[in-house]
């Protein structure tokens, strides 16, 4: 398979799975069941040889949080947001990320997840983003005991600000911590506060326990409102997620019962699970094989979680087990977090969507990603080598691609 670019501004597959020209996928031609195809000669200047490559969509990333750590690499230890963004954006693309959503939290707590962070990375994100190559989002993770955040978002919501809204509730695991001495330090390093400071702040906020089923449901109003896609994260029961789809919640993030994802199997809601569980063949908390539940049918999407290689290399792992073909595993990670952030214009391979691509060699032990094509623009490469000039009217052949 050759990969031409066309112009600066766009790229364009010939002889295969689809042309691309301004960053979208302008036609396929005669593709077959398996998503191979055949195109007509066409006229470039640049090369990429993409011979024995696989030819996917780009990953979307609807659950991460692993910028924090180029924030705040340790516990005290500051570095600029701009300086993060970046180096996130460089770590996303070199991953296959091609859509990011970066979850931050904004708790009651002060410090890393405290409102003059969550301030500082929206306002961030939307001054960077048009000079980071992965399209960066922003997704807000409400913690909903944090009450006096309740005016500022609603008024987010309203200005189109948040791309899509998660609600957290970690106050009885907060609660649970403090009484153990390792997990209290962590959370106090977290905040920039003494100890003692941080007790009277998590004192106060839970004293105001019976406002926040009002706060969440005013909040969830104003979001479905605005057409913002919600998700409820840690659903610890079926009855749980039957409240938050009553609220318009119908994304699952990382339900913790066997009985709370088959509710929401059940209902028809998207279920977030992390990729690194794959990867890693178990949960770090505990909890049950993310493989065992896709087998059943009790996930959906595959979030990046912490870790911004475990998506793709999940996808892969998934097929070598034989838990799912490619195509199916592949969409874990691409189509079904595109459908359930409302973005129908990326996560396939099809004409009028966006030209975000990944070329892979899956020949090796795990898969490699050779290259990273966002918006139709070469964004990451590993082999220059790849890369040669063209004859005008040059033909090519893709092969392997998925749609």
């Amino acid at each position: 398979m050759r990969l031409m670019a066309r112009t600066a501004a766009g790229l364009t597959i010939a002889d295969g799975q689809c042309l691309i020209d301004d960053g979208f996928v302008t036609e396929t031609i005669a593709a077959s069941p398996d998503g191979l195809a055949v195109a007509p000669e066409v006229a470039d200047d640049c090369v990429v040889d993409a011979s024995g490559l696989l030819v996917l969509p780009g990953i979307v990333d609807i659950h991460g949080d692993a910028f924090e750590r180029q924030i705040m690499p340790r516990p005290g230890v500051d570095f600029p947001i701009d300086v993060a963004l970046a180096d996130s954006d460089r770590q996303a693309v070199a991953n296959g990320i091609t859509t990011v959503f970066h979850g931050v939290t904004w708790s009651w707590e002060p410090g890393l997840r405290g409102p003059d962070n969550a301030r500082r990375l929206l306002a961030a994100i939307e001054r960077l983003r048009p000079t980071l190559s992965a399209d960066t989002r922003f997704h807000l993770r409400h913690e909903v005991f944090n009450l006096d955040a309740e005016a500022t978002i609603v008024e987010w919501l309203s200005d189109k600000r948040i791309d899509i809204l998660a609600f957290n509730d970690h106050m009885a695991a907060t609660a649970e911590g403090m009484t153990r001495k390792q997990s209290l330090a962590r959370m106090v390093e977290r905040s920039g506060v003494s100890r003692e400071e941080f007790l009277r702040i998590a004192a106060r906020v839970r004293e105001r326990r019976s406002e926040v089923p009002g706060s969440v449901a005013r909040i969830a109003a104003a979001a479905e409102a605005c057409g913002v896609p919600m998700l409820s994260h840690d659903d610890a029961s079926p009855e749980q997620r039957l409240h938050y789809r009553a609220l318009g919640c119908r994304v699952a993030e990382f339900p913790t019962t066997l009985e709370t994802a088959q509710e929401a199997a059940a209902g028809g809601d998207a279920i977030v699970l992390g990729a690194p569980n794959v990867v890693r063949g178990g949960s770090h908390t505990g909890w049950t094989r993310a493989s065992d539940m896709i087998a059943q049918g009790l996930c959906s999407v595959l979030a990046s979680d912490y870790y911004y290689p475990a998506q793709l290399l999940a996808a892969f792992r998934l097929a070598a087990d034989g838990t799912l073909p490619l195509a199916r595993a592949w969409a874990l990670v691409s189509a079904a977090p595109a459908a359930a952030a409302g973005l129908l214009d990326r996560g396939r391979i099809a004409p009028g969507l966006r030209a975000d691509l990944l070329l892979v060699d899956a020949t090796a032990q795990r898969p490699r990603l050779v290259a990273t094509i966002a918006a139709g623009r070469i964004v990451h490469l590993v082999e220059a080598d790849r890369l040669m000039r063209a004859p005008a009217r040059h033909p090519a052949r893709l092969q392997g691609a998925l749609p």
